[in-house]
């Protein structure tokens, strides 16, 4: 017990250097939409929109999805459009 406190109490250039952590790199997302050379989102095609949206039928962002920022405005809008075409549910079951 008394060589806890002392440990603690030492500062923190005395105390055992931490294992570094192993450098792990992620693959970068590419845009489907931008690999497929679709300029347009069409609100009608339901099957490639539901890749995008996440089992509570929320629209997934950027980060997760991949898309390109001028991709993933259109495919908002495109999603949106399909939602109320009711293509699309606003919220899951």
């Amino acid at each position: 017990m008394d060589n806890e406190r002392e440990v603690a109490q030492q500062p923190r250039e005395a105390r055992e250097p931490r294992a570094a952590r192993p450098m792990m790199r992620r693959k970068k997302k590419v845009c489907l939409f931008c690999a497929d050379k679709i300029d347009l989102i069409d609100y009608k095609d339901v099957a490639r929109l539901r890749k995008h949206i996440s089992e509570r039928a929320k629209i997934l962002p950027r980060r997760i999805s991949g898309a390109c920022a001028k991709h993933q405005r259109q495919l908002t809008i495109a999603i949106k459009n399909a939602r109320h075409v009711a293509l699309l549910p606003y919220i899951s079951d």
